[in-house]
């Protein structure tokens, strides 16, 4: 994707779900929820372990259906796991699937691009967002 594209998906996104997101400060996906949500995504966190419990002042939700309808699905899981979340993102009616950082599987991004979904893999929409020079709202 070129920067353009990153620009346009960051600035016209508005519901996020965070799978894995993490209820620990010092795991990644906890900083980067925290990032979108003080950029004004409406960002839900995802994860079945912590169903109920807050992030950062957000109820968890145990699936990825819960959290739906969605603009954008943010994968924190390992590329092994990718596919699963991809897909139920193609069936719940996301727009795009972003794969966090060291998190690619390509048989799953070609999957979701055949559904019309946007596809960013191996980055971070918080260092994008940076790299970018983006405002601090959307």
């Amino acid at each position: 994707m070129t920067d353009a594209d990153i620009r346009d998906l960051l600035l016209a996104t508005r519901r996020i779900a965070v799978v894995g997101a993490s209820d620990r400060p010092s795991r990644p996906s906890h900083g980067v929820f925290g990032f979108l949500r003080e950029r004004g995504y409406d960002a839900v966190p995802v994860n079945p372990a912590l169903e109920g419990r807050a992030v950062q002042g957000v109820a968890s939700v145990a699936s990825l259906a819960e959290a739906a309808p969605l603009d954008m699905v943010d994968i924190f899981r390992r590329s092994s796991e990718a596919g699963v979340v991809v897909d139920e993102a193609i069936a719940l009616g996301a727009t795009s699937v972003w794969m966090q950082l060291g998190v690619i599987d390509e048989a799953a991004a070609a999957r979701a691009r055949a559904a019309g979904l946007v596809v960013v893999m191996d980055r971070c929409p918080a260092i994008e967002w940076r790299r970018l020079g983006l405002p601090a709202h959307i």
